[in-house]
């Protein structure tokens, strides 16, 4: 059985999305079987960067919620997508092995989600019939940001959690907050993550002060890098610029994670 990483954080805009998906296409291109869940049903779109958008997404993570289908119908193969495929820029992928549960992008679904809710057991359901079915070595939950009853759930029956902050004190009082429920919930790994970080700062004190501040281990800080903006979730930053700083940066962040589970 393949294991569970979850991707957190208190607040939005930490850029949770985008290291989600660079970290399981990095896992991916070492020749692990992966797999993405957007349990952000409230404002989905890891999607967009891997080349889906909502005309092509015909069934989502809400239609298994809502008992219309199986979980594993709702899984898309990142590396047959011909709009992957064609795009120059996303042919890299093609030859990996992804497989994406998209939450739905239509304003109704959405809006139904936010008037009714959904069963939440059916998550735990849903990422351990993905892990058999699919055969995954990985699977990656994309959280919503806060803490409420899916995200709980997530958190607690991950083999890894990742909290990312940004250096920034509404983050780290929201990050203690997590850090502790993480801890109540018993998570087997919990590693901290600081992304746009400015240039300026001195990184390994960074690391050492946020370690220092929540008594759990920093997998990686990640610079504020302009490259990355100007990606504009368009593309997998690190599979298209392996060498780059912020690129690297992801590597190291994986290279914990596995170290960790070993």
């Amino acid at each position: 059985m393949g294991e569970i990483i979850s991707i957190h954080s208190f607040r939005g805009g930490t850029g949770k999305s985008n290291l989600t998906a660079n970290l399981a296409t990095t896992f991916s291109m070492r020749g692990h079987r992966v797999g993405i869940v957007d349990t952000d049903i409230q404002s989905p779109g890891i999607h967009v960067l891997f080349g889906f958008d909502e005309t092509t997404l015909e069934k989502s993570l809400n239609d298994y919620l809502w008992g219309k289908i199986p979980v594993e119908a709702a899984a898309y193969p990142v590396h047959e997508h011909e709009v992957a495929i064609s795009d120059p820029a996303r042919a890299f992928l093609k030859d990996l092995q992804i497989w994406l549960i998209p939450s739905s992008i239509r304003t109704g679904e959405i809006a139904r989600v936010l008037r009714e809710g959904y069963d939440v057991g059916l998550l735990n359901e849903g990422f351990r019939t993905l892990l058999d079915k699919l055969e995954l070595d990985y699977l990656f939950i994309d959280t919503h940001p806060g803490l409420n009853e899916e995200t709980l759930l997530s958190i607690a029956v991950s083999n890894s959690l990742v909290i990312i902050l940004r250096p920034d004190q509404q983050d780290f009082q929201g990050t203690a907050v997590t850090v502790d429920v993480a801890r109540k919930l018993e998570v087997p790994d919990l590693r901290l993550v600081v992304n746009k970080a400015l240039t300026r700062y001195d990184f390994a004190k960074i690391k050492q002060d946020i370690e220092a501040a929540y008594g759990a281990p920093v997998a990686g800080v990640l610079p504020l890098s302009e490259d990355v903006a100007s990606n504009a979730s368009g593309n997998i930053f690190c599979a298209l610029h392996p060498d780059h700083d912020w690129s690297k940066g992801v590597e190291q962040i994986a290279d914990s994670i596995m170290q960790a589970r070993k």
